[in-house]
Protein backbone atom coordinates (compact mmCIF):
# COMPACT_ATOMS: atom_id res chain seq x y z
CA UNK A 1 0.00 0.00 0.00
CA UNK A 2 2.72 2.49 0.94
CA UNK A 3 6.00 3.23 -0.77
CA UNK A 4 8.06 3.63 2.41
CA UNK A 5 11.24 4.84 0.74
CA UNK A 6 9.54 8.17 0.06
CA UNK A 7 7.39 8.69 3.13
CA UNK A 8 9.92 10.90 4.93
CA UNK A 9 11.08 12.89 1.92
CA UNK A 10 8.17 13.79 -0.38
CA UNK A 11 6.39 17.08 0.11
CA UNK A 12 4.18 19.28 -2.09
CA UNK A 13 6.08 21.10 -4.83
CA UNK A 14 3.86 24.17 -4.57
CA UNK A 15 1.63 26.05 -2.19
CA UNK A 16 -2.05 25.63 -2.95
CA UNK A 17 -5.15 27.26 -1.51
CA UNK A 18 -6.67 24.93 1.06
CA UNK A 19 -3.52 22.82 1.31
CA UNK A 20 -3.56 20.13 4.00
CA UNK A 21 0.00 20.05 5.32
CA UNK A 22 -1.02 21.46 8.70
CA UNK A 23 -3.82 18.91 8.98
CA UNK A 24 -1.77 15.81 8.13
CA UNK A 25 -1.67 14.35 11.67
CA UNK A 26 -5.49 14.35 11.81
CA UNK A 27 -5.83 12.95 8.29
CA UNK A 28 -3.35 10.16 9.03
CA UNK A 29 -5.29 9.24 12.16
CA UNK A 30 -8.52 8.91 10.19
CA UNK A 31 -7.15 6.85 7.29
CA UNK A 32 -8.63 3.36 6.85
CA UNK A 33 -6.33 0.67 8.24
CA UNK A 34 -5.93 -1.05 4.88
CA UNK A 35 -6.90 -0.17 1.34
CA UNK A 36 -5.95 -0.95 -2.23
CA UNK A 37 -5.71 1.85 -4.78
CA UNK A 38 -5.67 5.52 -3.67
CA UNK A 39 -7.80 8.17 -5.43
CA UNK A 40 -7.66 11.94 -4.95
CA UNK A 41 -9.97 13.79 -7.40
CA UNK A 42 -9.09 17.30 -6.13
CA UNK A 43 -5.35 16.83 -5.80
CA UNK A 44 -4.30 20.49 -5.35
CA UNK A 45 -0.87 20.54 -3.73
CA UNK A 46 -1.17 16.86 -2.84
CA UNK A 47 -0.11 17.06 0.82
CA UNK A 48 -1.76 13.79 1.87
CA UNK A 49 -0.87 12.04 -1.40
CA UNK A 50 2.82 12.84 -1.01
CA UNK A 51 2.74 12.04 2.69
CA UNK A 52 1.48 8.49 2.25
CA UNK A 53 3.12 7.98 -1.16
CA UNK A 54 0.90 5.16 -2.44
CA UNK A 55 2.21 2.63 -4.94
CA UNK A 56 -1.03 2.77 -6.96
CA UNK A 57 -3.02 5.97 -7.28
CA UNK A 58 -5.26 8.06 -9.50
CA UNK A 59 -4.86 11.80 -8.99
CA UNK A 60 -6.93 14.44 -10.73
CA UNK A 61 -7.71 18.12 -10.77
CA UNK A 62 -9.89 20.31 -12.97
CA UNK A 63 -7.13 22.93 -13.03
CA UNK A 64 -5.16 22.26 -16.21
CA UNK A 65 -2.18 24.45 -15.25
CA UNK A 66 -1.74 22.52 -12.02
CA UNK A 67 -2.03 19.09 -13.62
CA UNK A 68 0.39 20.12 -16.35
CA UNK A 69 2.89 20.91 -13.58
CA UNK A 70 2.56 17.37 -12.19
CA UNK A 71 3.07 15.94 -15.68
CA UNK A 72 6.14 18.09 -16.41
CA UNK A 73 7.72 17.21 -13.07
CA UNK A 74 7.20 13.55 -13.96
CA UNK A 75 8.39 13.73 -17.57
CA UNK A 76 10.74 16.73 -17.86
CA UNK A 77 12.21 17.60 -14.44
CA UNK A 78 15.61 18.81 -15.69
CA UNK A 79 14.20 21.21 -18.31
CA UNK A 80 11.68 22.49 -15.76
CA UNK A 81 14.42 23.18 -13.21
CA UNK A 82 16.47 25.10 -15.77
CA UNK A 83 13.51 27.34 -16.60
CA UNK A 84 12.80 27.92 -12.90
CA UNK A 85 16.44 28.94 -12.41
CA UNK A 86 15.93 31.56 -15.12
CA UNK A 87 12.87 32.90 -13.31
CA UNK A 88 14.82 32.95 -10.05
CA UNK A 89 17.65 35.00 -11.55
CA UNK A 90 15.23 37.55 -13.00
CA UNK A 91 12.76 37.68 -10.11
CA UNK A 92 11.45 41.09 -9.03
CA UNK A 93 8.04 42.75 -9.06
CA UNK A 94 8.33 44.10 -12.62
CA UNK A 95 9.48 40.74 -13.95
CA UNK A 96 6.65 38.94 -12.14
CA UNK A 97 4.05 41.26 -13.65
CA UNK A 98 5.54 40.70 -17.08
CA UNK A 99 5.36 36.92 -16.64
CA UNK A 100 1.84 37.19 -15.24
CA UNK A 101 0.64 39.20 -18.23
CA UNK A 102 1.37 36.32 -20.63
CA UNK A 103 -2.27 35.23 -20.35
CA UNK A 104 -3.43 38.75 -21.25
CA UNK A 105 -1.39 39.35 -24.41
CA UNK A 106 -1.67 35.77 -25.74
CA UNK A 107 2.03 34.95 -25.27
CA UNK A 108 0.88 31.98 -23.21
CA UNK A 109 -0.56 30.41 -26.36
CA UNK A 110 2.91 30.10 -27.86
CA UNK A 111 4.46 28.58 -24.71
CA UNK A 112 5.16 24.86 -24.58
CA UNK A 113 3.96 22.74 -21.66
CA UNK A 114 7.26 22.96 -19.78
CA UNK A 115 7.31 26.76 -20.06
CA UNK A 116 3.73 26.96 -18.83
CA UNK A 117 4.55 24.78 -15.82
CA UNK A 118 7.62 26.86 -14.97
CA UNK A 119 5.54 30.04 -15.27
CA UNK A 120 2.84 28.95 -12.84
CA UNK A 121 5.25 27.35 -10.36
CA UNK A 122 7.35 30.52 -10.35
CA UNK A 123 4.32 32.74 -9.78
CA UNK A 124 3.00 30.60 -6.93
CA UNK A 125 6.38 30.90 -5.18
CA UNK A 126 6.50 34.68 -5.26
CA UNK A 127 2.91 35.94 -5.40
CA UNK A 128 0.76 37.13 -2.49
CA UNK A 129 0.27 34.24 -0.02
CA UNK A 130 0.94 31.61 -2.70
CA UNK A 131 -2.57 32.06 -4.09
CA UNK A 132 -3.85 30.67 -7.37
CA UNK A 133 -6.65 32.97 -8.50
CA UNK A 134 -7.99 33.91 -11.91
CA UNK A 135 -10.56 36.48 -13.03
CA UNK A 136 -13.65 35.91 -15.17
CA UNK A 137 -11.44 35.88 -18.29
CA UNK A 138 -9.30 33.11 -16.78
CA UNK A 139 -6.38 35.52 -16.33
CA UNK A 140 -4.10 35.09 -13.32
CA UNK A 141 -4.59 38.18 -11.14
CA UNK A 142 -2.72 37.69 -7.84
CA UNK A 143 -0.37 40.58 -6.94
CA UNK A 144 3.34 40.18 -6.26
CA UNK A 145 4.23 39.07 -2.75
CA UNK A 146 6.73 40.52 -0.29
CA UNK A 147 9.07 37.59 0.24
CA UNK A 148 12.71 38.50 0.88
CA UNK A 149 14.21 35.25 -0.40
CA UNK A 150 11.59 32.94 -1.93
CA UNK A 151 12.72 29.40 -2.75
CA UNK A 152 11.80 29.32 -6.43
CA UNK A 153 13.91 26.28 -7.33
CA UNK A 154 13.90 23.12 -5.18
CA UNK A 155 15.86 20.69 -7.34
CA UNK A 156 15.95 17.87 -4.80
CA UNK A 157 12.20 17.94 -4.27
CA UNK A 158 11.40 18.02 -8.00
CA UNK A 159 13.71 15.09 -8.75
CA UNK A 160 12.36 13.08 -5.79
CA UNK A 161 8.77 13.62 -6.92
CA UNK A 162 9.67 12.81 -10.53
CA UNK A 163 11.30 9.53 -9.44
CA UNK A 164 8.31 8.61 -7.29
CA UNK A 165 5.78 9.34 -10.05
CA UNK A 166 7.78 7.25 -12.51
CA UNK A 167 8.56 4.36 -10.16
CA UNK A 168 4.93 3.74 -9.22
CA UNK A 169 1.57 3.31 -10.93
CA UNK A 170 0.30 6.88 -10.69
CA UNK A 171 -2.36 7.92 -13.20
CA UNK A 172 -2.59 11.72 -13.59
CA UNK A 173 -5.91 13.07 -14.90
CA UNK A 174 -7.30 16.52 -15.73
CA UNK A 175 -11.10 16.42 -15.61
CA UNK A 176 -14.25 16.20 -13.54
CA UNK A 177 -14.15 14.61 -10.09
CA UNK A 178 -16.80 12.03 -11.00
CA UNK A 179 -14.76 10.73 -13.91
CA UNK A 180 -11.68 10.49 -11.70
CA UNK A 181 -13.24 7.76 -9.52
CA UNK A 182 -15.01 5.73 -12.20
CA UNK A 183 -12.66 2.79 -11.65
CA UNK A 184 -12.77 2.85 -7.84
CA UNK A 185 -13.68 -0.60 -6.52
CA UNK A 186 -14.40 -2.26 -3.21
CA UNK A 187 -11.43 -1.85 -0.91
CA UNK A 188 -10.07 1.26 -2.67
CA UNK A 189 -9.78 4.60 -0.85
CA UNK A 190 -10.91 8.01 -2.09
CA UNK A 191 -9.99 11.30 -0.40
CA UNK A 192 -12.04 14.30 -1.50
CA UNK A 193 -10.75 17.80 -0.76
CA UNK A 194 -13.10 19.97 -2.85
CA UNK A 195 -13.48 23.74 -2.92
CA UNK A 196 -15.20 24.41 0.39
CA UNK A 197 -18.79 25.42 1.00
CA UNK A 198 -18.77 29.13 2.01
CA UNK A 199 -19.17 29.78 5.72
CA UNK A 200 -21.35 32.84 5.26
CA UNK A 201 -23.83 34.24 2.77
CA UNK A 202 -21.51 36.99 1.59
CA UNK A 203 -19.13 34.36 0.24
CA UNK A 204 -19.77 32.89 -3.17
CA UNK A 205 -19.37 29.39 -4.56
CA UNK A 206 -16.20 29.99 -6.51
CA UNK A 207 -13.01 28.03 -6.67
CA UNK A 208 -9.52 27.98 -8.13
CA UNK A 209 -10.98 26.74 -11.41
CA UNK A 210 -12.24 29.25 -13.94
CA UNK A 211 -15.60 27.49 -14.05
CA UNK A 212 -16.26 27.71 -10.31
CA UNK A 213 -17.70 25.07 -7.98
CA UNK A 214 -21.40 25.52 -7.32
CA UNK A 215 -23.85 24.31 -4.70
CA UNK A 216 -25.12 21.86 -7.31
CA UNK A 217 -21.56 20.51 -7.59
CA UNK A 218 -21.48 20.04 -3.81
CA UNK A 219 -24.71 18.03 -3.99
CA UNK A 220 -23.33 16.02 -6.91
CA UNK A 221 -20.24 15.29 -4.82
CA UNK A 222 -22.36 14.15 -1.86
CA UNK A 223 -24.34 11.85 -4.17
CA UNK A 224 -21.06 10.44 -5.47
CA UNK A 225 -19.93 9.72 -1.90
CA UNK A 226 -23.15 7.75 -1.42
CA UNK A 227 -22.53 5.80 -4.62
CA UNK A 228 -18.94 4.99 -3.65
CA UNK A 229 -20.16 3.89 -0.23
CA UNK A 230 -22.56 1.45 -1.90
CA UNK A 231 -19.62 0.08 -3.92
CA UNK A 232 -17.64 -0.69 -0.78
CA UNK A 233 -15.11 2.09 -1.38
CA UNK A 234 -13.57 3.82 1.65
CA UNK A 235 -14.25 7.57 1.47
CA UNK A 236 -12.85 10.49 3.44
CA UNK A 237 -13.85 14.09 2.68
CA UNK A 238 -12.85 17.52 3.94
CA UNK A 239 -15.14 20.56 3.89
CA UNK A 240 -15.99 23.71 5.81
CA UNK A 241 -18.02 23.65 9.01
CA UNK A 242 -20.95 25.30 7.25
CA UNK A 243 -24.42 24.10 8.36
CA UNK A 244 -24.88 23.00 4.74
CA UNK A 245 -21.94 20.61 5.11
CA UNK A 246 -23.44 18.98 8.19
CA UNK A 247 -26.77 18.61 6.42
CA UNK A 248 -25.28 17.12 3.24
CA UNK A 249 -23.23 14.50 5.09
CA UNK A 250 -25.52 13.73 8.05
CA UNK A 251 -25.67 10.04 7.02
CA UNK A 252 -21.92 9.64 7.54
CA UNK A 253 -19.39 10.08 10.34
CA UNK A 254 -18.59 13.78 10.81
CA UNK A 255 -15.58 14.94 12.83
CA UNK A 256 -14.87 18.55 13.79
CA UNK A 257 -11.25 19.51 13.21
CA UNK A 258 -9.26 22.69 13.68
CA UNK A 259 -7.11 23.68 10.71
CA UNK A 260 -4.49 26.39 10.31
CA UNK A 261 -4.81 28.37 7.10
CA UNK A 262 -1.75 30.28 5.91
CA UNK A 263 -2.63 31.36 2.38
CA UNK A 264 -6.16 32.72 2.34
CA UNK A 265 -6.96 35.82 0.32
CA UNK A 266 -7.99 37.84 3.37
CA UNK A 267 -6.84 37.99 6.98
CA UNK A 268 -10.17 36.51 8.07
CA UNK A 269 -9.52 33.41 5.98
CA UNK A 270 -6.14 32.75 7.62
CA UNK A 271 -5.30 31.44 11.08
CA UNK A 272 -7.25 28.76 13.00
CA UNK A 273 -10.37 27.66 11.17
CA UNK A 274 -12.90 24.97 12.08
CA UNK A 275 -13.46 22.34 9.40
CA UNK A 276 -15.14 18.97 9.18
CA UNK A 277 -13.84 15.58 8.16
CA UNK A 278 -16.34 13.05 6.84
CA UNK A 279 -15.82 9.28 6.60
CA UNK A 280 -18.02 6.34 5.63
CA UNK A 281 -16.07 4.02 7.93
CA UNK A 282 -15.23 3.96 11.66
Amino acid sequence: MWYNEYIMTLKPFTKWTGGKRKLLPVLREKLPENYNRYFEPFIGGGALFFDIAPKEAVINDFNGELINSYIQIKNNPTQLIELLKGHQESNNKEYYLEVRSADRDERINSMNDIERAARILYMLRVDFNGLYRVNSKNQFNVPYGKYKNPKIVDEESIYEISKYLNDNEILILNGDFEQAVQEAQEGDFVYFDPPYIPLNETSSFTSYTHEGFTYEDQVRLRDLVKELDSRGVYVMLSNSSSPISYELYKEFNIYDVSATRTNGASKASRGKIKEILVTNYD
